[in-house]
């Protein structure tokens, strides 16, 4: 489900379940994984890359359909893993194998960088389609990621943007084929990995210090 590695100095974590949603055995395996990259010591940045054909489709619909009453807190399990990354005290780059969908998306955004796959997948924001809103939180990060016409676009819309699309809103930084985009995305965390790993969380918490606040609160307003 979770295979974490290190090359170098730079902690590849890759997700391997299917369309890597976010159930709770996969909460929890992401969180030992963030655990242990958080305890090392020295130089370091972090890559998450899926597998196959998705980076990840967010949240896990099946088991919320399953566990109606555990519905807040599986959102505040949720909310907690993109304050957890967007504070991480290393620079983090997502590279971006396939599909990135909805609270996939949003967990990109909550790196430094992306890298994305030329060929194929999307990045999008479907909740609109879906008929759900974003908590709060969600709302922040994205709205602090992302310029406020691109923002809007993607979650007023739920356009699906190609690696190239994608680039050009800012959405992500760079683009590769399938065979580079982990050696891509591995290439510029070791370019930022002699970093010191608490002035980024610092310099980091303080950019976004408003979307970790959301985040953190309540999930229904």
């Amino acid at each position: 489900m979770i295979d974490l590695q290190r090359d170098g100095d730079v902690f590849v974590l890759r997700f391997d379940d299917g369309e890597n949603r976010f159930s709770p055995g996969f909460l929890d395996a992401l969180g030992d994984a963030l655990d242990t990259v958080e305890k090392s010591d020295g130089p370091g940045a972090l890559v998450t890359a899926g597998t196959g054909k998705f980076y990840s489709n967010g949240l896990d619909l099946e088991w919320l359909g399953a566990n109606q009453d555990q519905f807040e807190d599986y959102l505040k399990r949720v909310n907690g893993l993109y304050a957890r990354v967007l504070s991480l005290p290393l620079p983090t780059v997502a590279a971006i194998n396939g599909h990135a969908f909805a609270g996939g998306g949003m967990l990109m955004l909550a790196h430094d960088f992306a890298v994305m796959r030329t060929d194929r997948g999307y990045f999008c924001l479907p909740e609109v389609d879906l008929g759900m809103s974003f908590t709060p939180g969600m709302g922040a990060l994205i709205q602090s990621r992302l310029t406020p016409g691109t923002a809007h676009e993607a979650m007023i819309s739920g356009r699906r943007y190609t690696a190239e699309q994608a680039q050009a809103a800012g959405i992500v930084q760079r683009t590769a084929a399938e065979a580079e985009v982990l050696p891509a995305a591995v290439e510029l965390a070791a370019s930022l990995a002699s970093k010191n790993g608490q002035t980024v969380a610092k310099i980091r918490t303080d950019m976004y210090r408003g979307a970790l606040e959301a985040l953190r609160g309540p999930v229904f307003v």
